[in-house]
């Protein structure tokens, strides 16, 4: 426990008094699962592909690790003014560089998503766009439903069917699927009337069904997942093999075989490889922390006047869940597989920074404060 006087008036002795401690707690301890899941996975990934070094990949996570921790930590401490100006600056800035995937990016996986950066190696700034969003997005939508400008409100409307568009464009539709989830969730917790919910829902089924319709990589997935004999269902079978060999407290740290087999272990994967050598206790451990996370955050919210808040933290907290559900439930063969990280627990260093930089901006908009005037400062 950091030893900080009440009456400590720094940055660092407000910030600590002010912080949700409990969250920031649990989020440090997913960060520590992140440690130990790359530790147990990611060296026999590395062999089976014949990396230079059998650490490549867990060498590099302790540096992103370490990094996202820093950047939670520096994001949280900015004032409510301040989270709004980086949420538009990175959006700003995301924008260009998922722009600009599509015409210089890698092409993996018939997907032009990363960016090659000299010194950073590939960079997916889709990434990036989810936090940023959903703070403008919230801005935008208070300020519309607060002061009667209807014109914030259209540019919510306007930068969202910009950013689906391009991440049409890439194509990313798991990514694309989550912005609208979480622009959607801002927008109901705003006072969106319950028949243009039913109207946008109906519109959402629709979408899905064009996309099932467009994209042949939907289409096979969804099919795979309804009739498992109708394609290749490898990854899904060996991370169900590997649930069911842990049983209650699994094999034991390093004893797990899936890491040996399945090629997205170390990311798309990391649940199966708990689930074997931790058993389920620990993935449950995993899940509750999650929930913990986002329903302390719900609560908190509770209490909270200022409508930016509300929406931008609603937002963050829907993000969060939902990619973590998803990564979870496609492990466990519950929803149609999709190529999502478990938040600071997978590998890759766009997504642990991003995540951390929403997280921070959580932690800095449900900070304790006393007066208006500190929202401001």
């Amino acid at each position: 426990m950091i030893a900080v006087s009440r009456a400590d008036t720094s940055v660092l002795g407000r910030w600590w008094w002010t912080i949700d401690r409990w969250t920031l707690a649990a989020l440090l301890a997913l960060i520590g699962f992140g440690y130990v899941m790359m530790l147990a996975a990611s060296p026999a990934v590395a062999e089976r592909i014949g990396a230079s070094s059998r650490n490549m990949f867990f060498v590099r996570q302790i540096a992103y690790l370490g990094m996202a921790t820093a950047v939670m930590v520096a994001v949280s401490m900015l004032s409510i003014r301040e989270v709004r100006l980086l949420g538009w600056v990175g959006l700003g800035g995301s924008l260009l560089l998922v722009a600009a995937t599509l015409v210089m990016g890698a092409e993996i996986k018939g997907a032009r998503r990363w960016l090659s950066i000299p010194g950073l190696g590939s960079v997916q700034p889709s990434e990036f766009l989810k936090p940023c969003f959903a703070i403008v997005a919230a801005w935008l939508i208070a300020e519309g439903k607060l002061n009667r400008r209807w014109g914030a409100t259209l540019l919510a409307i306007g930068l969202f069917l910009g950013i689906a568009a391009l991440l049409k464009g890439q194509p990313d539709i798991g990514m694309l699927l989550v912005i609208t989830a979480v622009f959607f969730a801002q927008f109901f917790v705003a006072g969106l009337n319950l028949f243009v919910v039913g109207f946008v829902g109906l519109l959402g089924l629709a979408g899905a069904g064009l996309a099932y319709m467009l994209f042949p990589h939907v289409q096979s997935r969804v099919q795979r997942f309804l009739d498992p004999s109708s394609g290749d269902n490898y990854q899904v079978s060996v991370a169900l093999e590997a649930f069911g060999h842990g049983g209650l407290l699994g094999r034991g740290p390093g004893e797990g075989r899936v890491k040996n087999v399945l090629p997205d272990a170390h990311a798309d994967f990391v649940f199966a490889v708990a689930g074997e050598e931790f058993g389920l206790v620990v993935c449950l451990l995993i899940l509750a922390l999650f929930a913990f996370v986002v329903v302390r955050g719900l609560v908190r919210l509770m209490h909270e006047t200022d409508l930016f808040v509300v929406l931008a933290a609603t937002g963050l907290l829907t993000q969060f869940g939902l990619q973590a559900f998803v990564n979870m439930a496609s492990s466990l063969h519950l929803i149609p597989t999709k190529g999502m990280t478990l938040p600071f627990v997978s590998y890759g260093g766009s997504s642990v920074l991003a995540i951390a930089m929403g997280m921070g901006m959580l932690l800095a908009l449900t900070r304790r404060r006393l007066s208006r005037a500190e929202d401001e400062t």
